[in-house]
């Protein structure tokens, strides 16, 4: 049997994009038959849009249900999901020609956010992630308002608003997340107050949140454990050499997720044997680089994917890009499971470079500037670790040991 490649067209609305979509797909790690699947499906979309009479700029939310229910209903079999319109929608947006989503939503609290998110950014200079979470917060509360006044109403805004959002919403939540609503709400307050939205500074009206978890020792891992997980990450694959430099860079740096996931390629200086760490508050630090870490991500960058990305670390699955903060969390928790060890964040590890560093007698300053520490009381918690010093310290119990 004689096997003949098939070539979809492209006609309609779409298909002035297609020799770029199939680009785009290649460089983002698609196979050439799922390269050809998915013009395919560029082709059944541009005919569906010119048969409803809508032009490539005439795209809103809420077009990819209804194509993918005509789908099904015409009886495809592939590609019948509303998800899988995202990547044709992805490709589309980064050329302009479909609007963004936030562009599509409209509002006074829409309008709001937008400005406020002008604001922390070149006011306070805050970076995209904070900004994202502060966004997030300011959103609950504001659409919160609109449902129980019926708008906005600013000017009408009292402590006794904040304080009963505050009580509905932090019994929800971790004592952290407690913590973050309440320090981003401040932000949102402050805001109103500097844009002149509200007469007077509500800030006060958020009280801090009791935070109780100081008083337990910081939670590292033991070497065993972290041993275990490394060994457990197989090196004969991608994915394997590429968890196994991540565990490294988070255990032996003490890197925050963020700052792994962060890493551009240019960011390791190979003749200084040096990593340039980009950490928060668009703070950047230049760290020396470890012969065990340094091999790791050789051996990782002779199978890298081949990617237009600049990022050191890559997903493995198409469409290929860099892995997330929550990417690198999920490869913490797959290497505990494949170790046996109950599942992890990200930070216990870099908990565990720094109780590691304790035990080898690294005094506290140098510990926080391996940790990168702008005040030093954040690093005095880890003394707590060192209990032969305070046992030390101790005074013996009245009556002795009963």
């Amino acid at each position: 049997m004689r096997w003949h490649l098939w070539d979809p067209t492209v006609s309609g609305p779409l298909a002035g994009y297609a020799v770029g979509y199939e680009g785009w797909l290649a460089a983002r790690g698609f196979s050439p038959h799922v390269r050809r699947l998915r013009l395919w499906q560029l082709s059944r979309l541009s005919l569906w849009l010119e048969g409803e009479g809508l032009g490539v700029g005439d795209w809103v939310d809420g077009l990819e249900e209804r194509f993918a229910a005509a789908h099904r209903a015409a009886g495809y079999r592939t590609y019948r999901s509303s998800l899988s319109v995202r990547v044709p929608v992805a490709y589309l947006r980064e050329l302009g020609v479909v609007g963004s989503r936030s562009a599509a939503a409209s509002g006074p609290v829409e309008e709001l956010l937008a400005d406020l998110r002008v604001f922390l950014e070149r006011e306070r200079g805050l970076a995209a992630g904070t900004i994202v979470n502060y966004e997030r917060a300011a959103r609950l509360f504001l659409e919160d308002r609109v449902e129980r006044v019926g708008g906005l109403s600013l000017d009408r805004l009292a402590a006794g608003d904040v304080s009963s959002f505050l009580v509905r919403e932090c019994p929800r939540r971790s004592v952290s997340g407690a913590m973050n609503l309440a320090a981003n709400l401040r932000a949102l307050l402050r805001y109103l107050h500097v844009a002149g939205l509200i007469e007077m500074p509500l800030v006060w009206a958020v009280p801090k949140v009791a935070d109780l978890r100081g008083r337990p020792l910081p939670r590292g891992l033991a070497a065993e454990a972290v041993a275990g997980m490394l060994a457990s990450c197989d090196t004969e694959s991608v994915i394997g050499r590429r968890d196994r430099a991540v565990l490294l860079l988070l255990s032996r740096l003490g890197l925050r997720r963020g700052e792994v996931a962060g890493i551009e390629l240019e960011d390791i200086d190979w003749r200084a044997g040096e990593l340039l760490v980009r950490g928060k508050g668009h703070r950047q630090d230049r760290m020396p680089l470890p012969v065990d870490v340094g091999e790791a991500i050789v051996s990782y960058l002779r199978v890298r994917p081949g990617s237009e990305h600049r990022a050191l670390f890559l997903c493995v699955c198409t469409p290929l890009g860099p892995v997330t903060r929550a990417g690198v969390t999920a490869i913490v928790q797959r290497s505990c499971r494949r170790a046996g060890l109950p599942p992890v964040g990200a930070h216990r590890l870099r908990h565990t470079a720094a109780s590691e560093m304790l035990r080898a007698r690294v005094p506290l300053e140098e510990i926080a500037q391996v940790l990168r520490h702008r005040d030093l009381q954040s690093t005095v918690k880890y003394a707590r670790v060192d209990r032969d010093s305070l046992r030390a310290l101790a005074l013996p119990w009245p009556g002795g040991r009963s």
